[in-house]
């Protein structure tokens, strides 16, 4: 192992020693800082990131994932939202979340405590470095961040930034390290470090993902990715439904909570297909693959593979099925998704609690954009990721999911 990752390592978990035991306000009064050198910075920040846009553009990176890649005055300041937003947050280090008296007169708590030294492995989104340290410090843990090469101006100036303000404040700057070599040799390394690293967290596409929870001797956090449903019922308001559709798939496209696959109730289909082609397709040039069923109503749609259905687009690209029945929309989701969010459009109260009590998904809605799925709209400030896995943490991943629990006891001398 590369003398680099492992010095990384050493550094980070002699920084958790301290980083652990600093008080909220302090955090709090970092966090600040941090939101205000976000602000004040932001034509560097803007300088660093065109830099990167230019380079992804010569590499023929396609406009949906440029626009992840990119920053903007207005992007930066939520980054900065962002941060104010967690620095409001509870504080969840040392809160006892129980405490129970045994019969013997043991008293028996859980307390919450760090995860300790926290590393993250992500992809082209900058307002991750900032997500991922604002809630990993918050938290009490050490963030390791490694992104993706495509952002590495952007991200090494915005980590320079955070570790510059906790530098000033006699903090230790190496509760965020972030890594800039680009080499894939030094994630896989990284993979490796279980002496002192305690979690990683990919965030990224499924190849990224797949490495990850392969290869990782570390225990991981799996962060998934985003092949959502949106079911259209039999009984709808129509414009409710375009708008949803609408919003799902079009407001941004390269991100994991957008819309990738429609769900059609056959006794709709005749009527709404035609809209969600105009809307969808004629407003937005974005191409739909359906079923022959889909085709026979507007033969404009190409026809789709079974790979389509499984699929996370991230691109002006989405999938149609038409049903039957309700339970025949919950097993195709159910077998096809990705285990993030799906959403059913109905008026009908019985469809939408067995939607929400049979889908097996992270996130679940009813009569909404599955957009939503994201820590700020959730009230977290932030998320360090969405999870897809049930253990320890499911959906957005908050300041509580980068916890854990101690056992505390007190006793008046009690022995066994």
């Amino acid at each position: 192992m590369s003398t680099y990752i492992t010095d990384i390592g050493k550094r980070a978990k002699a920084a958790s020693a301290s980083v652990k035991n600093l008080s909220t306000d302090v955090k709090n009064h970092i966090l600040m800082q941090c939101a205000d050198a976000l602000k004040e910075n932001a034509d560097m920040i803007l300088d660093a990131n065109k830099k990167d846009i230019e380079l992804a553009r010569e590499k023929g990176t396609s406009e949906a994932m440029i626009d992840r890649l990119a920053l903007t005055e207005k992007r930066i300041h939520d980054m900065a939202a962002g941060l104010i937003t967690v620095m409001g947050l509870p504080d969840p280090v040392g809160e006892v979340i129980s405490m129970t008296l045994r019969p013997n007169g043991l008293q028996i708590g859980k307390k919450r405590v760090p995860l300790g030294v926290v590393a993250m492995i992500y992809e082209s989104r900058p307002n991750v470095t900032i997500d991922a340290f604002g809630l990993c410090f918050k938290a009490g843990n050490v963030s390791i961040l490694r992104g993706g090469s495509d952002a590495v101006n952007t991200n090494g100036i915005l980590a320079q930034l955070m570790r510059d303000i906790l530098n000033e404040n006699h903090a230790v700057s190496d509760a965020l390290i972030f890594i800039d070599k680009t080499d894939r040799e030094y994630v896989n390394e990284l993979m490796k470090l279980n002496e002192y690293v305690d979690v990683i967290i990919p965030r990224g596409g499924a190849s990224l993902i797949n490495n990850v929870v392969k290869n990782s001797t570390v225990p991981v956090i799996q962060t998934g990715v985003g092949n959502c449903h949106i079911y259209v019922d039999k009984l709808i308001d129509d414009e409710m439904a375009i708008n949803i559709i609408e919003n799902a798939k079009t407001q941004r496209y390269g991100v994991c909570n957008a819309a990738e696959s429609l769900v059609i109730h056959a006794e709709v289909a005749e009527r709404i297909i035609p809209k969600i082609y105009e809307v969808l397709t004629v407003k937005h040039g974005v191409e739909i693959r359906g079923d022959e069923r889909a085709r026979a109503i507007c033969p404009e749609i190409r026809p789709a593979t079974e790979e389509d259905y499984y699929t996370e687009y991230l691109d002006k690209i989405i999938s149609m099925k038409v049903v039957d029945h309700t339970p025949e929309a919950i097993d195709f989701i159910n077998e096809h998704s990705s285990g993030h969010s799906e959403a059913i459009i109905t008026k009908n109260y019985n469809h939408a609690m067995r939607f929400l009590n049979e889908i097996d998904s992270a996130a679940v809605y009813v009569n909404a954009s599955t957009r939503f799925t994201d820590g700020a709209e959730f009230g977290y400030g932030a998320e360090i990721g969405i999870s897809t896995q049930k253990l320890h943490a499911r959906g957005p991943l908050g300041l509580n999911e980068l916890t854990t629990i101690k056992y505390i006891i007190f006793g008046t001398g009690q022995i066994r």
